[in-house]
């Protein structure tokens, strides 16, 4: 006699399995269209490593970036860079 128990839970977890799966490939396509747009905007002539830290920027506190940035600023003064 099958366990009914069983073939729930194995189709719930393949359910799951495939779930993330298809969210995986779909995590993949997005990095692939961001390479693209990264790709399109250096051939517009735009630093790609400037703008993936103006994007990083975007995501943090205004505040945290300030603090970061006085300190920053410090740092340089105290080894006479700035």
């Amino acid at each position: 006699m099958p366990d009914t128990a069983y073939d729930v839970t194995a189709d719930e977890l393949r359910q799951f399995v495939e779930r993330y799966e298809h969210l995986e490939a779909e995590k993949k396509d997005l990095a692939e269209q961001q390479k693209e747009v990264m790709a399109e905007a250096k051939g517009r002539g735009y630093d790609t490593a400037v703008l993936r830290k103006i994007i990083a920027l975007r995501k943090r506190e205004p505040d945290d970036i300030a603090e970061e940035e006085a300190i920053l600023d410090l740092y340089k003064a105290a080894l006479g860079m700035s």
